[in-house]
């Protein structure tokens, strides 16, 4: 498992970037946002993604053994959450509802739960690297203040949750014998293509609305997780380095 002291400092940066986000309040809900009705089905889509308690996850991190990253997993939930209450005040600012639950969802949700912590973080990235590109068009691709500053509040932690995942990722890969490393590795991929695929089907519409092809969306994202699996299954370097490198290209940026 991850040295302690790595777990420690990623308790010490969530902890600090929640006092940080306590003092400086919420966005100004008041003024309401102005979302596409294509986007907002979206992004009620994404919030629904976002809005699970992580008690599984949790389990799985007591688990472990390593009290730190437990604590540091807690707080990583935490965030989670938070997003959620983001996204759904978000909605209701722009006079649109919260959805109790989408098919897309569930799938993740039956593959994280299906063995141990590591496919559980295997899947988890998997979510993440798909957020990174969609908050990130959110973002960009929207003239309202409101929609752009709440997704930049979110991609500012979805740039801290992937390589937070990678070192505990390193760790459960480290004693894995080499040929099966691989194995898991293509399998990892099979299932990041075939999550960025159904995203980019899916929410085509919004993407489109928010100035991103189908297409630029899938190369986005697997040029995203190209670096995150690197990050993870190598036995060298630092992963909370490496893990979002370049992040995206410089076309998508």
């Amino acid at each position: 498992m991850g040295r302690t002291s790595d777990f420690t400092r990623w308790t010490m940066e969530f902890e600090a970037k929640a006092a940080a986000r306590a003092a400086a309040g919420d966005p100004e809900w008041g003024r309401g946002a102005g979302l596409d009705p294509v986007v907002a089905r979206s992004v009620q889509r994404f919030q629904v993604g976002e809005s699970g308690d992580g008690a599984n996850l949790l389990r799985k991190a007591e688990r472990a053994g390593d009290p730190e990253y437990a604590a540091a997993a807690r707080l990583f939930v935490a965030e989670e959450i938070n997003h959620a209450r983001l996204l759904a005040n978000l909605l209701n600012s722009a006079g649109h509802e919260t959805i109790s639950s989408h098919w897309t969802d569930a799938v993740f949700v039956r593959l994280r739960r299906a063995l141990g912590l590591r496919l559980e973080l295997m899947v988890l990235s998997v979510a993440e690297v798909v957020a990174l590109r969609y908050y990130r068009a959110l973002r960009d691709g929207t003239s309202d203040s409101l929609t752009t500053q709440v997704a930049a509040l979110i991609l500012d932690d979805e740039r801290r949750h992937v390589p937070f995942h990678c070192l505990r990722l390193r760790a459960a890969f480290a004693p894995t014998p080499r040929p099966l490393r691989v194995l898991m590795l293509a399998g990892w991929w099979v299932v990041m293509l075939g999550a960025a695929v159904v995203v980019a089907a899916d929410h085509g519409p919004a993407l489109r609305r928010l100035r991103v092809t189908r297409t630029a969306f899938v190369r986005d994202v697997l040029a995203l997780f190209k670096g995150v699996a690197a990050a993870a299954i190598s036995a060298g370097g630092d992963p909370t380095r490496g893990a979002l490198a370049g992040e995206l290209p410089a076309a998508a940026r």
